[in-house]
């Protein structure tokens, strides 16, 4: 059943079969809030990295200039993209009520009622730093109550009043709790099987309250207990007569990449080194066996590619994991080892 369950994941995933665009839009959906690649993407429009058969960064930049895909702070207050027909799922998923306003924030939020703003229009305006401001304008954006549009690549973009930009959004009609029953429905369908500290890893929630919405989730026949986690009801049955293809493929996986936020909490403990960065992580034929150390600095340096599978098989698989941790750490960079063993 284990080969049944990477398998079908892998083909969820669309890493098996890059997604076409129709596919691709699903997906994302699913996968939201979509992000860039994780400290080398700043400023770039998000990516599900390996997993279309176009270039999703150009089509991603085209659905933010039409604003098809809209800026907030969601999963633990990181910065990410969601469509605007699920503004207020997650909205009731991720939001932070303001209940103790500083005064910095309430005249921030004043301004910016009266008028959309730059962050160097309010600079000249109140005089304060902009790293006085930043924190302040973050803090309301978590709360939902400002919304930066960034529809293009300028740095120096307009903060507006939420109500503005979205005056339809009604951010009382969800509950936290009805917000959650759809987003894991939507994480089972991609991730395939799960358990509630893989949620808690990916949302950035309270695992309390990920608790209570599978409990719900479970009792409805929406979900299933399997193992030591929870899977689709439908794909209980659909796994029974689920013929799968045998996996064979090398990816390295950034730390914004879905495998590797939902399974954070046990891969720090697994792949531990003296090294100052964890790069990347690799999936090696769906399952995640190895990690890239290193440092992040203007280029991505590598020190070494450590791999969790017996002698034989790393070595019979060095030149396909190389390949991939060069293909996402780009042409520039240099590895220097593999295993520990120097590649000069």
């Amino acid at each position: 059943m284990t080969d049944k369950i990477t398998a079908l994941r892998m083909e969820r995933m669309h890493l098996t079969c890059p997604a076409n665009e129709a596919e691709y839009l699903a997906l994302y959906r699913d996968l939201q809030p979509g992000q860039n690649v994780y400290w080398s993407g700043f400023g770039d429009p998000p990516t599900l990295t390996y997993r279309a058969a176009f270039d999703d960064m150009e089509f991603n930049r085209k659905r933010q200039s039409r604003r098809e895909l809209i800026k907030g702070r969601f999963a633990g207050g990181n910065l990410g993209w969601i469509v605007p027909e699920d503004l207020e799922l997650y909205a009731a998923a991720f939001m932070k009520p303001l209940l103790k306003a500083t005064d910095r924030q309430l005249a921030l939020l004043e301004m910016i009622g009266r008028e959309p703003l730059t962050i160097q229009q309010m600079k000249e305006e109140t005089k304060m730093l902009v790293k006085e401001i930043t924190p302040a304008l973050h803090r309301l954006q978590e709360a939902f109550l400002i919304y930066e549009d960034q529809y293009d690549g300028e740095w120096d973009r307009g903060w507006h009043k939420m109500s503005d930009m979205f005056p339809d959004a009604d951010f009382a009609r969800l509950t936290r709790h009805a917000a959650l029953l759809e987003l894991l429905r939507r994480f089972a369908r991609r991730i395939v099987v799960f358990d509630t500290k893989m949620a808690k890893s990916y949302f950035k929630l309270p695992e309390k309250d990920i608790k209570k919405a599978v409990t719900e989730l479970v009792d409805s026949g929406v979900l299933t207990s399997f193992e030591d986690g929870y899977i689709l009801a439908e794909d209980m049955a659909f796994l029974a007569n689920y013929s799968p293809n045998p996996i064979n493929s090398v990816f390295a996986m950034h730390r914004n990449d879905v495998f590797a936020k939902s399974n954070e909490h046990w891969l720090k403990e697994r792949f531990v080194h003296s090294f100052p960065d964890t790069l990347y992580y690799l999936l090696i034929d769906g399952e995640l066996r190895g990690v890239v150390a290193g440092k992040f600095r203007y280029t991505v340096e590598v020190e070494d590619v450590i791999v969790d599978l017996p002698a034989e098989q790393a070595a019979a698989r060095k030149a396909d994991i190389l390949q991939a941790v060069q293909l996402l750490c780009g042409a520039d960079s240099k590895i220097k080892r593999y295993q520990g063993a120097d590649l000069a």
